[in-house]
C-alpha cells in the first residue's frame, strides 16, 4: 500500500520522482537531489504556507505588552508569538486596529487594558497538511529540482505551471472549508431602486 507523503524527505522524494529523479531517503544521503532539497526544502514550505490563509497553518494568540515604550510614532509594544512566520491581523473585540510589524514586535497606539488578539500563520507540520497542499509543494519543489538538477528548463517550467495550478486548485477547496459568507446587497438594491 502506497504511503502518505506526510514528511519532507516524502514530498521531497516524490518531487523527485516528478521529474524522473531517483527518491531520496534523507537529506544528507549524498545525492544532488538531497543536497538540493536540504538547501531549499524549509523555504520553499514556508512560501507556500504564507501564499494564502491556511486554516490548517493558522491559530490566534493573545499579545504580552512590553515594558519599555517604541522611540516613535507608537506608544505601545506587543511580543508577537514565536512560532509565527506572517501575521495577520491584530484585532481588539473582534476589531481590527492599526498597527507596524518591527521584529519580533507589533506597534500600536493603544491602552494598556486593551487585549490584542494576534491571527497569525504558523509552521505547521507537514502531517497536518491536506493532500491538496502537500501535492502543491510537491510540485513546487519539482520545479526546483527540474533547475537545479536535471537543469531542464522546459521541464521546470512545466513543473511551475503544475505547481501554478495546484496551489490555486488548493485555495479553491480550503475556501470550501468554512461557512459560505453572505454578500450584503442591500446596498445595491437601494442604489437600483432610487
Amino acid at each position: 500500500m502506497p504511503t502518505v507523503a506526510n514528511t519532507p524527505i516524502k514530498i521531497c522524494s516524490r518531487a523527485s520522482l516528478l521529474i524522473g529523479g531517483d527518491a531520496i531517503q534523507s537529506f544528507s544521503d549524498g545525492t544532488a537531489e538531497a543536497s538540493v532539497c536540504d538547501a531549499m526544502y524549509e523555504d520553499m514550505a514556508r512560501s507556500a504556507l504564507t501564499n494564502s490563509r491556511w486554516r490548517f497553518a493558522t491559530d490566534q494568540s493573545v499579545l504580552n505588552r512590553l515594558a519599555e515604550e517604541p522611540t516613535g510614532r507608537w506608544t505601545a509594544a506587543y511580543q508577537l508569538p514565536s512560532e509565527l512566520i506572517m501575521l495577520s491581523a491584530v484585532t481588539i473585540n473582534e476589531v481590527p486596529i492599526k498597527y507596524d510589524v518591527y521584529g519580533s514586535k507589533v506597534y500600536c497606539n493603544e491602552s494598556a487594558t486593551s487585549e490584542l488578539i494576534a491571527d497569525y500563520v504558523f509552521r505547521a507540520e507537514e502531517s497536518t497538511w491536506p493532500p491538496y497542499f502537500t501535492t502543491a509543494v510537491e510540485y513546487m519543489m519539482a520545479a526546483v529540482l527540474a533547475v537545479s538538477v536535471a537543469r531542464d528548463p522546459q521541464l521546470a517550467s512545466l513543473m511551475e505551471q503544475k505547481a501554478d495550478l495546484q496551489m490555486r486548485q488548493a485555495r479553491r477547496l480550503h475556501s470550501q472549508q468554512q461557512t459560505t459568507r453572505k454578500l450584503n446587497t442591500s446596498r445595491f438594491i437601494a442604489e437600483r431602486r432610487s
